[in-house]
């Protein structure tokens, strides 16, 4: 190449500034020599000479032989000798020539650089045409020499407004001026192309080299490369550079001996060195013997097949490490230019972790089977030792070897714990054993206790520890001794330690991890709630029935508005049980009845008397009251529980003197409050029951102002409300004596605790609830707590249609209208014919027996309300029309349709309404259709 000047002449197109940025010097000096290589060596296809060129006989363009270059000034020979490739040094053609310092002119194999870059020669005569035309020119162009031969380059290939630039720079050219430059260009059009059809674009470097013909008339030589091809090449080059260079990944190339040609720097990193240090190794340096034969043999089958291998799996350890490590590995064949195979890449990613990860994933599966099987087995009977003997079945020898059981002996005496002997060392009586490997327990330890042996364990001891702290404590194991882990893990039920729970492995086993610490604790929690369970059923079984049905709201209490939060803490097993509850009572339009009572007392009677109120607070709740009227009733009927003649006859008595017995009369303290969604007022009633506490947002608690009155059961005052307006996000709180009053706390005491216990009400409701409980005394045991906990959700002004109809008979379709433009704008779509057929019946008998304006309000929550307001007092009722009647059955398809409906009273009149199910509710609508047919 050092005929081609290290500098090229002046060049006035721009294009030769985009030459630089397209192409490197090492690049386009390779391309270039190439090219110059195919342009000047004289074979006999090398070159197409048409009738009209010149004959030339031997002779050939001279710039190989005369020609000196500027910046060397050697003179280049034509090659001799025979050829050896670059790459293998070996034998790859014959070509003549003479070496030219420690240099030889060679040919190249397949696959070489010049298989990917388009070079391609053809020499201009003095006439400015083209007298030679390549091989490569050819394929470059898609232009055959004898179509080429004779053309003009800058007519046949410059668009029309670079033709005149182009004359001036071939002029230049042959009068014996070098030139070189990116040039935009166009193909001529095919000769069978169509009128006005034109060829394709192309960008090409050129280096026009001027000659002299045997005639001693100016000629060129011109080399031409693909500019786009090299474009191609460079980013090639970059991505291959990433690869070796920047990639997270392993990355080797290995030849079609399976041995590493290359590998990247993350590959050498892993296993030490430098990336030239694994050149020519194989994969036996790498793996096990075992592990590199299944690679070798899968390297050659994807060499032979040319089958790629997806997420191989590979094991073997790195130099410095005893880690096992693994690796996911993904090979496939490369291919030269030409298609030649020339061997396998390798791509590995290491995934030890994910190994790892999928291990701990399959523990934590076990564990989980291993829990469901306790869930499944254990607590399927009432009795405690069989309680105990399925927690053994379960853990051996799933979970371990041997395992034994012991309860405290006052417990299963039906006796709380003595304080004495909360220390760990009071009596416990051995209730099961079971061993997978022996019959006798902890062979090599502390001699065996028989089942049903009492015994207890010493103070220091590991046993009692665990037992006096409520943790799990890992007790060592005797060298010569069988065993060779033990888990000691307290039986905790409730906030109490019924028993412990004994887990062992022999020796040769896994020993005892965190995860089966974990496992441990809630296997014996699980098993300690069954023997609890099973301990008060023992004891106390109708107890349990009464609280079971009649103490707390069935499943997890929802209302609309109100985000809602309880808990019901009973005293303890050797108090009696008493007569506090708590309700949540969902009422039409969207508002929530919220309750809380005490009934006074203990026992079972207490129980019952407040399983009663409960049942009449719910009934007088669907009546839809007043809380005033509700707590009114429920007076009556306390006062109806103690007299075999009911509320009646306790009305009669109670204008006589009455010497009856006192532990007859039930009393009881009630808190009711009704809250609106829609308006986010909420009215409250008092009978005697402690304050509500209010926490406004960014406000400290306080005690609402609420006229306590006279508790349920004494008669003869009625009871004031008092309605209030709660704040977006305002706490609510409702609650019962026990939590705020002790016999060591006075109840102004525990109130101010309460209401400072309230100091961060943002926090979730369930948060909430856990923080109170804990900051007050709340384990004393002498009552029953109940607290319900409300934060205030008003429903948003987007889901509340409201509408003022005149009376008049338009206002039929109006309300249709409006409820229909509505529904559209909530994408109700299914639910707009059943709510117009609706609104119209109920809106028709608003206009025909009520009184007044009428008013029309949509609301939507996780149902859709219905309401239809009027002046008038008459409540609606519905009838069987008969099958002459013409009227009658409006009532009847708005409760064929309807979810629910009904009335209520107002203030100024009466509300009918009625709701629907949301169509994502899992609720299949009626068909409107059907309905009304099935009323005839």
């Amino acid at each position: 190449m050092s005929e081609i000047p290290a500098k090229a002449t002046e060049s006035e197109d721009p294009s030769d500034g985009a030459r630089a940025e397209a192409t490197g010097d090492s690049a386009v000096a390779g391309a270039t020599g190439g090219a110059r290589r195919d342009a000047m060596t004289a074979q006999p296809g090398d070159a197409r000479t048409g009738p009209t060129a010149r004959p030339r006989g031997d002779a050939r363009p001279e710039p190989m032989g005369g020609p000196v270059s500027e910046p060397t000034g050697e003179p280049v020979s034509e090659p001799m000798g025979d050829p050896v490739s670059e790459s293998t040094g070996d034998p790859v053609g014959e070509l003549t020539g003479e070496p030219v310092g420690d240099a030889m002119w060679q040919s190249s194999p397949p696959g070489s650089i010049y298989d990917y870059i388009k070079v391609a020669s053809f020499s201009i005569g003095a006439d400015g045409l083209v007298d030679q035309w390549s091989l490569r020119a050819e394929q470059l162009f898609g232009i055959s020499a004898q179509r080429a031969l004779g053309m003009d380059p800058i007519e046949a290939f410059f668009e029309p407004d670079q033709r005149e630039r182009g004359q001036r720079k071939m002029a230049e050219i042959l009068d014996g001026r070098e030139w070189t430059g990116v040039v935009p260009f166009r193909m001529p059009a095919p000769e069978d192309a169509a009128d006005g059809e034109r060829g394709a674009e192309g960008l090409a470097e050129v280096y026009v080299m001027p000659t002299t013909t045997e005639d001693g008339e100016r000629a060129a030589v011109c080399i031409v490369v693909d500019v786009r091809t090299l474009r191609s090449i460079e980013t090639d080059l970059a991505a291959s550079q990433s690869i070796f260079g920047q990639s997270p990944f392993g990355f080797l190339l290995i030849d079609t001996d399976l041995r590493v040609r290359r590998v990247n720097k993350r590959f050498a990193s892993v296993f030490g060195g430098n990336v030239e240090g694994h050149r020519g190794r194989t994969v036996h340096d790498y793996l096990p013997r075992s592990e590199a034969e299944r690679v070798a043999a899968t390297l050659r089958r994807v060499l032979e097949t040319g089958n790629s291998i997806t997420d191989m799996h590979v094991t073997g350890f790195v130099p410095g490490s005893d880690e096992r490590r693994h690796w996911s590995i993904n090979l496939y064949r490369v291919h030269s230019g030409t298609g030649r195979p020339i061997g396998v890449a390798w791509l590995g990613t290491d995934i030890t972790s994910r190994r790892a990860a999928a291990r701990e994933a399959a523990a934590a599966r076990r564990n989980l089977a291993l829990l469901n099987e306790a869930g499944a087995r254990i607590g399927n009977s009432l009795d405690l030792e069989t309680t105990a003997r399925e927690l053994l079945d379960v853990v051996v020898p799933g979970f371990c070897d041997l395992a034994t059981v012991d309860l405290y002996q006052g417990l299963l005496a039906g006796d709380e714990t003595p304080r004495a002997l909360a220390d760990g060392s009071a009596e416990l009586r051995r209730v099961a054993f079971a061993s997978a490997v022996s019959d006798a327990p902890f062979v090599g330890g502390p001699a065996p206790v028989a089942v049903g042996a009492v015994h207890h364990y010493p103070f220091n001891s590991t046993c009692a520890d665990a037992l006096r702290t409520a943790r799990p404590q890992h007790v060592p194991a005797e060298d010569s001794g069988l065993i060779q882990s033990t888990l000691a893990v307290p039986m905790v039920a409730h906030d109490t330690v019924v028993g412990l729970a004994q887990f062992s492995r022999t020796k040769g086993s896994e020993p005892f991890g965190e995860r089966d610490r974990a496992l441990a604790v809630e296997l014996a929690a699980r098993a300690a709630v069954c023997i609890d369970n099973a301990r008060l059923y023992r004891r106390e079984h109708e107890r349990a029935l009464i609280l079971q049905r009649s103490l707390l709201p069935p499943g997890d209490p929802e209302a609309s508005g109100l985000d809602i939060a309880c808990r019901y803490l009973p005293g303890n097993a050797a108090t009696e049980v008493g007569g506090d509850w708590f309700d949540v009572i969902e009422l039409p339009g969207h508002r929530t009845a919220l309750v809380v009572g005490d009934v006074m007392g203990r026992g079972l009677r207490a129980a019952v008397a407040m399983g009663e109120l409960r049942t009449a607070v719910r009934t007088l709740a669907l009546l839809d009251l007043e809380p005033a009227e509700v707590l009114s009733a429920l007076d009556e009927i306390a006062r109806g529980l103690g007299t075999p003649g009911g509320v009646q006859q306790a009305t009669r008595a109670a204008r006589q003197p009455r010497d009856a017995d006192l532990s007859e009369v039930y009393l009881a303290t009630c808190v009711y409050a009704v809250y609106d969604s829609v308006t986010r007022r909420c009215t409250f009633a008092n009978a005697g029951h402690l304050p509500p506490v209010l926490v406004e947002p960014g406000e400290s608690a306080l005690m609402l102002d609420v006229p306590p009155g006279m508790p349920l059961g004494v008669g003869g005052e009625p009871f004031e409300e008092v309605e209030v307006e709660l704040p977006e996000g305002a706490l609510l709180a409702l609650y019962t004596d026990g939590l705020v009053e002790s016999r060591d706390h006075p109840l102004d005491e525990g109130l101010q605790a309460f209401v400072g216990a309230l100091t961060d009400p943002s926090r979730p409701l369930e948060d909430v609830c856990d923080h109170v409980l804990n900051t007050l005394d709340t384990h004393h045991g002498e009552d029953d707590i109940a607290l319900l906990m409300a934060r205030v959700q008003g429903l948003p002004a987007d889901s509340v249609g409201d509408w003022t109809l005149p009376r008049e008979p338009r206002s039929v379709g109006r309300a249709r209208e409006y409820a229909r433009t509505q529904l559209t704008a909530w994408d109700l779509e299914p639910l707009i014919d059943t709510t117009e057929l609706l609104v119209s019946e109920l809106v028709t008998n608003a206009l025909r027996y009520g009184e007044g304006e009428i008013r029309l309000r949509l609301l939507l929550d996780r149902t859709l309300v219905c309401e239809v307001w009027d002046a008038g007092l008459v409540q609606p009722r519905r009838r069987r029309a008969r099958d002459t009647d013409e009227g009658g059955r409006g009532l009847q398809l708005v409760g064929l349709l309807s979810a629910a409906w009904g009335s209520r009273r107002t203030p100024r009149g009466k509300t009918v309404w009625f709701e629907l199910p949301l169509p994502d509710a899992g609720t299949t609508l009626t068909d409107p259709a059907e309905a009304l047919l099935s009323l005839f």
